[in-house]
């Protein structure tokens, strides 16, 4: 066994294969290509269909993410899978990525047209139908994004903006506001009574 992988790593062969790119199956430019195209159409895709599946509020949007990725791979590498097409690979795909970042960065209006712009959910307390039946939000889903802010629900939320990126920026009413800050005041200096209390039996 060890003399067969002795030879499987200094043989010619097995490196060579590594490296080597058929280009009976693919080429060069081919290989640049791919995940370019690729980026451009996810990067649309995503642009079309709005913002929730990068917010991931629930199982289903995480699977379509992950289920994405598999479904592109093949797409991106094509019939190859030596290293060096691999690198090309993933070196063109940072490239475009690179590009992109440093349009945005010289433009607002690319960034955008690339990324959109936020959408404001819940204004004074008011529910916008119309920005959330085009962000395809159930009331669900909303109380789903204000518990993740420590509300009780989005009845106790006064604006809910969801930016480009997918997160949410969350304010709750004034008096939600102090009671929240009320209770995290009191939760702390419950933790820290704790804390003292099992300093002096251990002292």
């Amino acid at each position: 066994m060890f003399i067969e992988l002795h030879l499987a790593v200094f043989e010619g062969s097995a490196w060579a294969n590594m490296f080597y790119l058929d280009h009976e199956k693919v080429t060069w430019l081919e290989k640049v290509i791919r995940p370019i195209l690729v980026y451009a159409v996810l990067v649309f895709f995503l642009r079309l269909f709005g913002k929730r599946e990068l917010a991931q509020l629930n199982p289903v949007d995480l699977v379509v993410l992950l289920s994405l990725s598999n479904t592109v791979q093949n797409a991106i590498i094509g019939d190859d899978t030596s290293l060096s097409g691999g690198l090309v690979g993933a070196t063109a795909l940072l490239g475009i990525n690179w590009a992109m970042a440093h349009l945005k960065f010289r433009s607002n209006a690319a960034e955008s047209f690339l990324e959109g712009s936020p959408r404001t959910l819940i204004e004074n307390g008011k529910l916008d139908e119309k920005a959330i039946k085009r962000e395809l939000l159930t009331k669900e889903d909303l109380d789903v994004i204000a518990h993740a802010e420590g509300f009780s629900g989005v009845e106790d939320v006064d604006k809910c903006v969801l930016d480009p990126n997918g997160t949410f920026l969350v304010e709750g009413k004034d008096n939600i506001d102090d009671n929240k800050f009320k209770k995290d005041v009191l939760k702390k200096l419950e933790d820290l009574t704790n804390q003292i209390s099992e300093l002096k039996e251990k002292l």
